[in-house]
């Protein structure tokens, strides 16, 4: 069964939650959805982890049009989420011009950090269904902890609200109190996810290489529940010394020719030469 908006909202209603987790390409995209990942995020975080940008800023659309259509391959469930990139929805008409572009590449929804209620408005006007990202906002701030002091919390819950008045149909929040996303998820009729933002909101998102221990990073919000990056550094490894030691290929990697026709190439090589 497809994993659209309707199922994400029973989910909050039944108070189960929803798991989400970036993707940026088809192996991975199958591995999620074989474990039953809900949300499948290709996120624009692509640039740091993949692409090698030195930020967020630099991922343009044609790089995530790229990676959409890979993850696109694997998913079959799964609700399919793509981030829109920095400079690609500064106006409502730009916005929907790409965000449809998404949808036409298998998208079921668009992710928009800050706070853009025109454009979240005119998407959602325009029936394109909208995460809303607020808090800390990758593309525009360095990391940091949101909504620490009473005036600042109080500002961030009216921009929640105003975001889901605007049409919001997911709100994700990032680095916030924990009594914050609490508060918002109770009042909310849309589903929340959280990434630093504590235990109570709808689901949770990662980035899928943290998570696996690929990255060298060690964020407070993340759980490392593999140390992929130094199991595979060391069968890297492994290969480099086998090849330098003549142990790979083994024996059980060879193919041998038939021996009667290898005799038959010989005598060819002899009686006619290389050419």
């Amino acid at each position: 069964m497809k994993k659209d908006l309707e199922y994400l909202k029973r989910r909050k209603l039944t108070g189960e939650k929803i798991t989400m987790l970036t993707c940026y390409d088809y192996p991975t995209a199958v591995l999620e959805e074989e474990a039953g990942v809900d949300i499948i995020f290709v996120g624009d975080s692509v640039g740091t982890n993949i692409l090698g940008y030195g930020s967020e800023q630099e991922v343009l659309m044609d790089d995530m049009v790229h990676h959409l259509k890979a993850v696109r391959r694997g998913v079959t469930t799964a609700y399919l989420l793509v981030d829109m990139p920095y400079g690609s929805c500064d106006t409502p008409g730009q916005a929907l011009e790409n965000a449809r572009r998404f949808l036409a590449n298998g998208a079921d929804g668009v992710k928009i950090e800050g706070i853009k209620a025109d454009v979240v408005k005119h998407l959602s006007t325009h029936g394109v269904e909208v995460c809303s990202h607020l808090g800390l906002t990758p593309q525009t701030e360095k990391p940091g902890y949101k909504a620490k002091a009473a005036s600042e919390a109080y500002t961030f819950v009216q921009e929640v609200f105003l975001m889901e008045a605007a049409g919001a149909k997911i709100i994700l929040f990032e680095t916030i109190p924990d009594e914050i996303s609490e508060y918002l998820t109770s009042k909310l009729s849309v589903p929340t996810i959280g990434i630093g933002a504590g235990k109570h909101t709808d689901g949770q998102v990662l980035v899928v290489l943290d998570m696996l221990g690929w990255s060298s990073f060690n964020f407070r919000h993340n759980k490392k529940y593999e140390n992929f990056r130094e199991r595979a550094l060391s069968a890297i490894r492994s290969y480099v010394d086998e090849v330098n030691n003549r142990k790979f290929p083994g024996e059980e990697n060879l193919r041998h020719m038939n021996p009667v026709e290898l005799e038959g190439f010989l005598d060819l090589i002899k009686n006619r030469g290389r050419s």
